[in-house]
């Protein structure tokens, strides 16, 4: 490592951790010891100090330990003359940097609760999101598992001018990456830029405030640490086994941009650590192939119309995105854009219109490749502001098609239309919705370009399906109308066929290991009766992905003899998940919470605890974020339970299985189901309240508690005996 790097490094992580101390007597002195402290809505506590060292920081005092074991690590300053060598002891002075920094920010929370804002949106007046809670980590940890987002870049301070900070961000967008900024450059911040010129920011478009100051920098590096420890299953503490795991999995990279000063150089010291490489567009001294890693550590005076180019290059990343000719920009990244108000152009569908969208298979005779038709109104036809109909419907036709691949290409509509810059999606089938904004109207884009988009895409990735796609819009009332009666008729078809199904008529049941690139341990294995607890995967989308992909992480599954009917184990399965989890698990149960579930990761919808004192079984969905009667928070329970655990007494699940008729089967089923969230009882409501009539209760929905009745056992037990809820007379559930 150059001398002028570390020389530097060092020097900036000394002021960072006389900041630390600084502020920390400060607030010692204003409230004492025993005054809590954090990130807000997390179960892991300050989490690079939590995961590198295995402490909790859950009060000041707490920090009084880690302050000290700064300067125990924070080498001395590199003497000017026979200097010892400074890799290592510059990369200790990086680690104590984020040590500090989490100390800075965590006593910024208490000296400042409103100054970072609570969710994933920037708000009016605040554009600084902060700590990502756990909600946040596990909704967007997803997409890092299943290669949506191929990795992150940690940008600090700004560019030269907002155009070239458009430019780079929009690129990175593009290419799927998430953008994590902070600090500043000459008074300006590369997400001020970016707002100043008209850009959306926030979690949903991948462009992530953290804060103003370089010490925002450790949220990035936090987000990280947890991802190895909630996905990976990794413990607090094995920071050498948290360290490779973002070398090897977390993609990302730090773009310094502007005069990097010794607390930046501090920072990337820290970063390096990490495996993540900086990539610098000033002439700072280089770090080319020795140390952590077999790629460059530092990579200075890119030019910024090649700087992404460049990062992407040193960290390897694997980003796989076709060009689709359409005049706006394309990608994931934009998915999460929101279309509002006066930036609306065209409107369809959410109750305002009729919309609908309907894939179906032809003969070969019948489908001409890549013909795209509109009928009807075009966007240049109507004034901005304006409301249509809209049907789109896409015929394919191939030698292997099927017609139950058929809703699995229905499926990717939502996202592909969603990754048009200034199109907003949302919902499916004739719940559709979508808008299109002033801007993407201005740049060229009109209705027809997406059919352009779905037969690119669709090709794309699943072009061994199906030979031949071609696209009809219709923006014609009554056509559109037609449509919709039609598509109707083929949604209530294959509805009747997945829930006509049965775990004991079926054979083949199906895997899922997407998440085990980041949880080793975790296997779902998917039958008719018991989605995919990430609600993304029933048994009719496993199928379908296999046959699609062989190799893929959808395989079939022979269950085999029957080891328990009523909890739900085979033979077949257990061989599975014994390879699968390569010797960890020999077995788990299908249909029960007490006894040897099934494995949890984090990406599960909802999670089920069981109630002893009720003497039932509460569930809930990532996105409540209060407390419940077990104690615990989802934050909590997902750090608890996930990595890949079975663990007697909780179980992931996705929302549809919680109406399933086999869920929890073993321990009662839907009539142990005490508590839940409102919003949850709202969302899944109707499926349940057929469900517990066909049960013989049909007003189980009204007896079940939610926060509004109480958050612990002692506060909705007394509303469970006014409802006469079936749990209290069932069979003890621990017996």
């Amino acid at each position: 490592m150059s001398k002028i790097i570390a020389s530097a490094a060092i020097r900036g992580a000394h002021k960072i951790v006389g900041q630390a101390e600084k502020k920390w007597q400060e607030a010692m002195d204003k409230w004492g010891a025993n005054e809590p402290v954090g990130f807000p809505n997390t179960a892991y506590y300050l989490p690079i100090i939590y995961g590198i060292l295995g402490t909790k920081v859950e009060k000041l005092g707490d920090m009084e330990q880690i302050l000290k074991k700064c300067k125990t690590i924070l080498p001395p300053m590199v003497r000017e003359t026979h200097p010892l060598p400074y890799l290592a002891p510059a990369l200790d002075a990086g680690m104590v940097t984020f040590f500090a920094e989490e100390i800075i920010e965590a006593i910024r929370y208490l000296e400042q609760p409103d100054f970072y804002t609570k969710g994933e949106d920037v708000a009016d007046g605040n554009i600084w999101l902060g700590a990502a809670d756990d909600v946040i980590l596990r909704k967007r940890g997803i997409e890092f598992v299943d290669g949506t987002a191929p990795g992150f870049a940690a940008v600090l301070g700004a560019a030269p001018t907002n155009e070239i900070a458009v430019q780079i961000a929009q690129e990175l967008q593009q290419k799927n990456i998430y953008v994590f900024m902070a600090a500043e450059y000459q008074g300006k911040r590369f997400s001020e830029q970016l707002i100043e010129a008209g850009v959306q920011i926030g979690w949903p478009t991948r462009l992530v405030s953290f804060g103003p100051d370089v010490s925002a920098t450790v949220f990035a590096m936090g987000f990280a640490t947890r991802a190895a420890m909630s996905f990976g299953g990794i413990e607090a503490g094995e920071f050498r086994k948290i360290l490779i795991y973002n070398k090897d999995r977390v993609f990302a990279f730090a773009l310094p941009l502007g005069h990097v000063t010794e607390e930046w150089y501090a920072n990337a010291a820290g970063a390096i650590n990490w495996g993540f490489p900086v990539i610098a567009d000033t002439p700072i001294p280089e770090v080319l192939p020795t140390g952590i890693c077999t790629y460059e550590h530092v990579v200075s005076n890119i030019p910024h119309d090649n700087i992404v180019a460049k990062a992407i290059e040193v960290r390897g990343l694997k980003v796989n995105v076709a060009e689709v000719p359409i005049p706006v920009a394309y990608g994931a990244a934009f998915e999460g854009e929101r279309v509002r108000g006066e930036d609306i152009y065209l409107e369809c569908g959410g109750g305002r219109t009729s919309m609908v969208e309907w894939v179906t298979s032809k003969p070969m005779d019948e489908v001409e490749d890549g013909k795209v038709e509109l009928i009807g109104p075009e966007l240049t036809d109507v004034p901005a502001g304006s409301r249509l109909p809209l049907a789109i419907n896409v015929e394919v036709a191939g030698r292997n098609l099927q017609e139950d691949y058929e809703p699995i290409l229905e499926r990717q509509i939502h996202h592909l239309i969603n990754y048009v810059q200034g199109a907003m999606h949302i919902g499916q089938r004739d719940i559709a919705w979508i808008r299109i904004s002033k801007q993407t109207v201005e740049k060229g884009f009109r209705l027809s370009h997406i059919g352009t988009i779905l037969h690119a895409k669709l090709h794309q990735d699943f072009g061994g399906i199906f030979d031949k796609a071609q696209v009809k819009l219709y923006t014609e009332e009554a056509k559109v109308k037609e449509i919709v009666e039609l598509a109707k008729a083929v949604y209530a078809i294959r509805d009747t066929r997945i829930e006509g199904m049965t775990d004991e008529t079926t054979d083949m049941y199906y895997s899922c290991t997407l998440c085990q690139s980041f949880a080793p341990t975790h296997v779902c294995v998917i039958s008719p009766e018991r989605t995919g607890l990430c609600g993304s995967y029933n048994w009719m989308d496993c199928k379908a992905s296999s046959e699609i992909n062989p190799t893929g992480p959808n395989q079939p599954v022979a269950k085999g003899d029957i080891i328990d009917a009523k909890l739900g184990q085979w033979e077949g399965v257990n061989e599975f998940v014994f390879k699968a989890t390569r010797g960890k698990l020999d077995h788990y149960n299908f249909y029960s919470i007490v006894n040897d579930p099934m494995t949890t990761c984090g990406c599960c919808e909802c999670i089920a605890a069981i109630l002893p004192l009720c003497n039932g079984i509460m569930t809930v969905n990532r996105e409540y974020s209060g407390d419940t009667p077990c104690g615990m928070k989802f934050t909590t329970l997902a750090g608890t339970i996930g990595g890949g655990l079975s663990t007697p007494g909780f179980v992931g699940h996705g929302k549809y299985n919680t109406t399933q008729r086999k869920f929890l089967a073993g321990d009662g089923g839907l009539l142990r189901m005490v508590w839940m969230p409102k919003m949850l009882k709202e969302e899944i409501g109707d499926r349940l309240k057929a469900r517990a009539a066909e049960l013989g209760i049909p007003d189980l929905l009204d007896r079940i508690a939610d926060e509004t009745i109480g958050t612990t056992e002692e506060e909705i037990l007394p509303f469970l005996e006014e409802k006469g809820h079936p749990a209290l007379t069932m069979d003890p559930l621990l017996g």
